[in-house]
């Protein structure tokens, strides 16, 4: 592998949880996935806001910015917040903002590379509306942390599941902090093909997560995504070629690995880790830097 940093996303690391139908906090210790994380060679984590909570019940902020740094992992990424984009006095906004509290506290203190949005449920929201509300949120975001709001297009989000709208949607606002995430399964399943990430600016490249999985969609989508998806390399997908592109364009920060699989969140701790890495690393080995 060359000098590619990768970071463990929550979801791929976090053993038997409930992905978005259940418990989704981690049994596994949040020192002990933290020190499992740097052994195995990754350089950072990642934390969905459940799981974020669970752990400050029993560790302070402070206390855990002290594990991540004792292990030497750079790199967090937090997640997930939705409906952002609704009306103030609607009662899911309401609870997204207090959300969006918790997640602005926790990577200005845990000194976070990226809070990842997005909108999960599939609300309808006109996109101009979409567009000036994520303006609103990177400029409110700026003023509480250095990290960066990137937007994850998938399939689910009826307003923002093409590159055009991803692009109208972080160029309208021209945040500084915000840009696009890129993650190799979502766009597989909306034929976005490697080449196509050349539309993309490197402005507003911020972020790629590597996940694979196969083409032909199963009957249940859900169940799909959450609990069916292939570690790098194990499945259909061109993960070499998502990765080249990227590379071509320029873009130079840490790859997240972001596999959703019952599979994999059934084995022991270690081997999740292991595995994830080295199938992960492997996708680099075969391409010349």
């Amino acid at each position: 592998m060359a000098d590619e940093e990768l970071v463990a996303l929550y979801w791929t690391v976090s053993g038997p949880t409930e992905a978005h139908t259940g418990r989704e906090w981690s049994l596994f210790d949040f020192g002990d996935r933290c020190a499992e994380a740097s052994k195995v060679g990754f350089r950072g984590i990642g934390l969905w806001h459940t799981d974020l909570e669970h752990v400050l019940e029993n560790r302070s902020l402070s206390e855990m910015k002290r594990i991540l740094d004792a292990n030497g992992l750079t790199y967090l990424q937090l997640e997930f917040l939705e409906d952002w984009f609704l009306d103030p006095d609607d009662e899911r906004r309401r609870a997204s903002d207090e959300r969006r509290r918790l997640l602005f506290e926790a990577a200005a203190a845990l000194d976070a590379l990226h809070i990842k949005i997005g909108n999960i449920p599939g609300t309808p929201c006109e996109l101009g509306r979409v567009t000036e509300r994520y303006g609103e949120l990177c400029a409110e975001a700026a003023q509480h942390t250095k990290a960066e709001i990137v937007y994850e297009f998938m399939p689910f989000d009826v307003n923002v599941r093409s590159l055009d709208a991803v692009l109208a949607v972080v160029e309208g606002a021209g945040a500084d902090n915000g840009g696009i995430a890129v993650d190799t399964w979502h766009a597989s399943k909306l034929a976005i093909t490697p080449d196509d990430l050349r539309r993309i600016p490197l402005r507003w490249l911020r972020w790629v997560e590597l996940s694979d999985g196969r083409f032909e969609d199963m009957a249940d989508p859900v169940d799909e995504t959450v609990n069916h998806r292939r570690l790098p390399g194990e499945g259909e997908f061109d993960i070499r070629g998502y990765v080249e592109v990227c590379r071509e364009i320029g873009y130079l920060g840490p790859w997240g690995v972001e596999v959703l699989s019952q599979e994999l969140r059934d084995l022991p701790m270690g081997e999740i880790f292991s595995r994830s890495y080295e199938t992960t690393a492997a996708q680099f080995d075969a391409i010349a830097a």
